[in-house]
């Protein structure tokens, strides 16, 4: 089911990197996040509440795009 909130994810094991690219088109990276949340997070039937309860706020991030 698509997200309402979020587009896009992607996650780079080796550097534990996850990019989320919301429909506002923001880019956000977090860093240091484990495998096992990119996956529950990518498997989540609710991107949008995974996202605020289990990663938004809990990660160092920085925005690496912003929309317009």
């Amino acid at each position: 089911m698509p997200s309402s909130v979020i587009l896009a994810i992607d996650y780079e094991a080796i550097h534990s990197r996850l990019t989320v690219t919301f429909t506002t088109g923001r880019v956000y990276e977090y860093y240091m996040v484990p495998a096992t949340i990119a996956s529950a997070f990518r498997s989540s039937v609710s991107k949008g509440a995974f996202f605020n309860k289990r990663i938004r706020d809990k990660f160092v991030c920085r925005e690496i795009s912003r929309a317009g």
